[in-house]
């Protein structure tokens, strides 16, 4: 390819437009809205392999919209009412295609490279833990813009009309909801009874990912391959349909696209759990005695490290032999719906919890003994703002530590703990006045139902049967 034409090329087209276009809508879109990505651990700007999927996700309107801008360059030559004279040029159509082709995968790259490093610059700044296991999440994506692209330039050539772009756009956009909400999800149902939905591999040939809610979840490197074959499979048929003159060869071009999808069909798991998997090394614990956190989160073992071993102290002076021996952070995967899975002998905490993540100090060992308690069993994914039973629980659990039963923690909902009070200040003068074996008695029972989750703990608390 001549760089001097290369150069002419993202100058006068419109390559250098769309990738503007993708730079801005993007930040627009992340720091506009208000949503999962701006906040908690697992924000965009928080953790590298967070900040790579949530980029990804973005895919979700960018594909579509790199498409339609690809196709609207694929138009070029028939606006400009040249395509026969450029036909009887001695100079092969495929380097005409490289060079449009080319121009328009350096501006996408470059605007989706900028957009990644807006966020690295952050990241760099909010954590210690530096990877490169999130770069295939990035690379993959900056394809998926690229591939768009060249296909819709392609198609764009195949059908010179001005209705291509947007009806190839708004037919991206129906292909990446299809997969994100129907024809990618296989329906299922939860441990707990309840009707749910899980990606097959079908919704893996989509650009965008599931939403970001544990940082300890990366791609799998089946994934990465699958999406790769699948990709250059759309990308050799866009760059076919560039340069074919007849149509046999517009049909023959299509085999590449064909052939990609069945390949990489071949090569994408169809288990979700192989699909979305845990990070080991995003989740090797880094200690301080019997605390310990993730090597994601390890800037926080300092601040955590003392509140946590106060908690396991004031727990084994009230527990006995029943008290949990180590704080650790919790990095089990569980599908979205799943009842959680807690251990008697380890406090296991996120630091998603807000009551972990706004405590310091006493609060935090507080907080500490709260999780080690009444731990809650409200699904994985599912909003727990309505689970005051459980709130009730943990404050008269932890007054009975502490010997103090005090106001529910102000990040509860709005309105949830007048709730609490109102539960716990009668409970509370019924526990303590029962003979101290008695107490022991109901909080160890109170407990074993609030980690098995086949009870509500505030019931068996009060007296009720425990499991």
């Amino acid at each position: 390819m001549n760089i001097r034409v290369l150069r002419i090329e993202l100058k006068r087209s419109l390559a250098p437009w769309a990738g503007a276009v993708i730079l801005t809508t993007a930040l627009a879109f992340l720091y506009s809205i208000n949503a999962a990505w701006s906040r908690g651990a697992t924000a965009w700007t928080a953790q590298w392999t967070s900040l790579a999927l949530w980029t990804r996700s973005l895919l979700f309107y960018l594909w579509p919209l790199a498409v339609g801008l690809g196709a609207l360059q694929g138009l070029r030559d028939h606006r400009s009412k040249m395509s026969e004279l450029l036909t009887s040029t001695p100079r092969p159509a495929r380097h005409r295609g490289a060079t449009m082709a080319g121009a328009m995968a350096i501006a996408l790259v470059s605007a989706f490279a900028l957009l990644v490093l807006v966020g690295a610059v952050q990241v760099l700044g909010n954590s210690e833990y530096t990877h490169f296991g999130w770069l295939p999440i990035s690379l993959v994506g900056a394809l998926f813009l690229v591939a768009g692209a060249v296909l819709g330039m392609g198609a764009g050539r195949t059908l010179p009309s001005a209705l291509t772009p947007p009806a190839l756009a708004m037919g991206a956009f129906v292909f990446t909801a299809l997969m994100y909400m129907s024809l990618g999800r296989t329906e299922t149902t939860t441990p707990g009874g309840f009707p749910s939905t899980e990606p097959n591999r079908v919704s893996l040939l989509s650009p965008t990912v599931q939403e970001v809610r544990d940082v300890f979840v990366t791609l799998s490197a089946s994934v990465h391959i699958g999406q790769t074959i699948w990709l250059l499979g759309m990308a050799a048929t866009g760059f076919a349909l560039l340069v074919a003159a007849t149509p046999r060869a517009r049909l023959i071009a299509l085999t590449p696209l064909l052939a990609g999808a069945a390949a990489a069909l071949l090569v994408l798991p169809s288990d979700p759990q192989r699909m979305y998997v845990l990070d080991e090394n995003a989740a090797e614990p880094v200690c301080d005695g019997p605390v310990c956190v993730t090597k994601t989160h390890q800037a926080r073992l300092a601040g955590l490290a003392g509140p946590g071993k106060e908690a396991l102290r004031l727990l084994a002076g009230a527990l006995g032999d029943q008290a949990p021996v180590s704080v650790r952070e919790n990095t089990a995967v569980l599908p979205n719906g799943a009842t959680p899975q807690w251990s008697r002998s380890t406090v296991l905490f996120d630091f998603d919890d807000d009551g972990i993540t706004a405590a310091q100090g006493d609060q935090l060992t507080r907080a500490l003994i709260a999780k080690a308690m009444v731990p809650g069993c409200t699904p994985v994914g599912w909003n727990s703002s309505g689970q005051y039973a459980d709130a009730a629980a943990q404050a008269v659990a932890v007054g009975w530590v502490l010997g103090d039963l005090q106001p529910p923690p102000a990040t509860l909902p709005a309105g949830m703990p007048r709730a609490v009070d109102d539960e716990t200040g009668p409970l509370w003068k019924e526990l303590t006045a029962l003979p101290r074996a008695e107490q022991l008695s109901r909080i160890n029972a109170m407990r074993a139902a609030a980690l098995s989750c086949e009870s509500d703990a505030f019931d068996v608390l009060k007296g009720g049967v425990s499991p």
